[in-house]
């Protein structure tokens, strides 16, 4: 199982280490791969040092000088997020080429779309009693980083190795009618999601991470799960289909 791990439970050194257990557990039953991003610490970092931070889209507009902060941001979290969980190796993209990708605009700078995963050295981390622990950080054509986003590099790696995924986020699923909980849908189709991005009640900040599962499935992913990474002992749950909303081809 892929874990997309980020957002606000990095926000908090008691949550990241309630997270990074709750993943350790898990493995006693599914190989897990995790991706994280890491916004919170890349926009401390950036402003520590003067860079302003612009999106576009939902992307972060990426200079040359700005890249070199946010690999460095997350590599340093990346070892920290393996320590925490235990028995793992934090990887970026660079290494054996683990996520490689192609500039996405020029006009967003350094930001970069998967083209590739390095599933075999994934895999043989896994065959060892291991977890990949992934920063979102590509090689590019030119040998240099691009900055990716967390969602869709999570995204490409459940396509790769097939395997089912889940997005942990600071909401419990999605809802038909935010945010009265009673409206979280449990399990959606892929044409019913469709449906709820047409009709408007699948809205807002929703709409990347559900539009990111849609992406999965389509790679080659078996289910994605949205569920709040807010929640003790969700990762289990979303496991066995019993948190969040799970979304099916």
């Amino acid at each position: 199982m892929i874990v997309k791990y980020g957002g606000n439970a990095m926000k908090s050194l008691e949550l990241r280490r309630a997270v990074a257990g709750e993943i350790a557990a898990l493995r006693a039953t599914h190989p897990v791969v995790v991706v994280h991003g890491g916004g919170p610490v890349i926009e401390r970092e950036l402003a520590a040092r003067g860079i302003p931070s612009e999106f576009r889209g939902g992307l972060r507009v990426t200079s040359p000088g700005a890249m070199d902060v946010v690999e460095m941001a997350l590599c340093q979290l990346n070892k920290q997020l393996s320590q925490d969980v235990g028995a793992a190796v934090g990887l970026m993209g660079r290494d054996s080429g683990l996520l490689r990708a192609e500039v996405l605009d020029a006009a967003l700078g350094r930001v970069g779309r998967v083209t590739g995963v390095n599933a075999d050295l994934l895999r043989t981390l896994l065959g060892a009693g291991l977890t990949p622990v992934v920063g979102c950080v590509a090689v590019g054509p030119d040998g240099d980083a691009l900055n990716v986003n967390a969602d869709t590099a999570a995204g490409a790696v459940a396509g790769a190795l097939g395997e089912g995924i889940v997005f942990l986020t600071d909401v419990d699923g999605v809802y038909r009618a935010y945010p009265d909980p009673a409206s979280r849908a449990p399990h959606l189709t892929h044409a019913e999601t469709e449906g709820g991005l047409a009709e408007g009640w699948i809205a807002g900040g929703m709409i990347p991470k559900v539009r990111a599962a849609l992406d999965a499935l389509g790679a080659g992913a078996p289910y994605a799960v949205i569920a709040s990474g807010m929640t003790a002992g969700v990762l289990g749950a979303a496991a066995q289909g019993e948190a969040g909303t799970r979304i099916t081809p």
